[in-house]
């Protein structure tokens, strides 16, 4: 009909503007308005003339017809994709917002705090839109006036900092709001790590600040599962096997993830920290160029003079310096190796 002819007329001239190959001969299932013009217009860009053809019978026509039966397989393919992941996306955010009894989900963000063994405490913001994950919009803390391992004061310090942040952002951006900094765009909904205790410290942060969002805690059973959501001073039982459910629990995992990743990264950099300090020669300035070139010590060992000479603020002395400290044993082992190896010889 007219309304197939016009997308294949449309189709026909978007695909082949944008690609470089443009066959001698084009087969299509009906007419189109613009049959000769388009064959003017391939001929010069393909150099050759350039035929489009309505194939009636034979062969042709029934090649025709299989191209037409294989497109519709895709796109029954690529539609039955599409709704099974707004399922698991949009479709879960609308079972969330249906257990809450709350509407327009857009945003939610979601905080967890990770500390190990007395070390440092970090904190990851993951944010996720429409049921997805966001990660340009991520954001890690380092802890600065928590001591120990205080996950109530860790996240009340964590919180504070991310809202005063985007208050701050707001005040500049006034009037320009197409201009979104970091922490400018507020959640929807915050979603807390945990139940009523990490739920508690969110809302009395935004009633400091006086900010009015929703907060809802993602509660753990005693084998450390997600059981339900703890919303409005009552927890709500989710079915396991609901895309809600799995949406919270996909929303969990990623914020521990990325805690952790930070923490890590973290761990690694104060190793290499402690053990640059005992280099002779090696001061504050290149130790800090040697924490931010490598990411572990073993990459520092395995470095060669050349490659620690052409690091920042290093110069050829305090390259060897370095590289001597890392193979100082290989160096007393090749010593003594030799020293036996003229001993047998003797």
């Amino acid at each position: 009909g007219e309304k197939t002819s016009g997308i294949l007329d449309s189709f026909i001239k978007q695909y082949y503007a944008g690609t470089p190959y443009i066959p001698g001969e084009l087969m299509i299932q009906e007419e189109i308005k613009d049959r000769e013009l388009i064959e003017t217009w391939l001929t010069s860009k393909r150099g050759q003339k350039v035929t489009v053809k309505v194939p009636k019978k034979g062969t042709k026509e029934k090649l025709v017809e299989l191209a037409s039966d294989n497109a519709k397989l895709v796109l029954s393919k690529d539609k039955e994709r599409m709704r099974r992941e707004e399922g698991r996306t949009i479709g879960a955010v609308k079972e969330i917002e249906a257990l809450l009894g709350i509407s327009q989900i857009r945003r939610m963000e979601a905080y967890d705090i990770s500390n190990t063994n007395g070390f440092e405490s970090v904190g990851s913001m993951v944010v996720y839109e429409r049921g997805k994950p966001k990660r340009n919009d991520y954001r890690k803390f380092k802890i600065k006036g928590i001591q120990g391992a205080d996950d109530y004061g860790s996240m009340r310090e964590v919180l504070t900092r991310r809202f005063r942040h985007g208050l701050e952002e707001q005040k500049e951006l006034e009037g320009r709001e197409q201009e979104l900094g970091k922490f400018s765009r507020f959640p929807d909904l915050l979603m807390m790590d945990g139940g009523k205790g990490q739920v508690n410290i969110a809302l009395s942060v935004l009633e400091e600040l006086r900010l009015s969002i929703p907060v809802c805690g993602m509660v753990k059973d005693d084998h450390h599962r997600t059981r339900g959501l703890y919303f409005q001073n009552e927890e709500i039982p989710i079915a396991r096997d609901s895309e809600g459910f799995k949406l919270i629990t996909r929303i969990q995992d990623e914020a521990h993830r990325f805690a952790i990743e930070y923490h890590r990264s973290l761990r690694s950099k104060s190793q290499v920290h402690s053990i640059l300090d005992d280099i002779p020669g090696i001061g504050a300035t290149r130790r800090k160029a040697l924490m931010k070139y490598f990411d572990s010590i073993e990459e520092v060992r395995n470095a060669s003079e050349e490659t620690l000479a052409g690091i920042d603020s290093m110069d050829a002395r305090s390259a060897r310096s370095v590289y001597e400290f890392f193979h100082k044993e290989d160096q007393e082992e090749d010593l003594q190796n030799s020293s036996s190896k003229e001993a047998s010889d003797c």
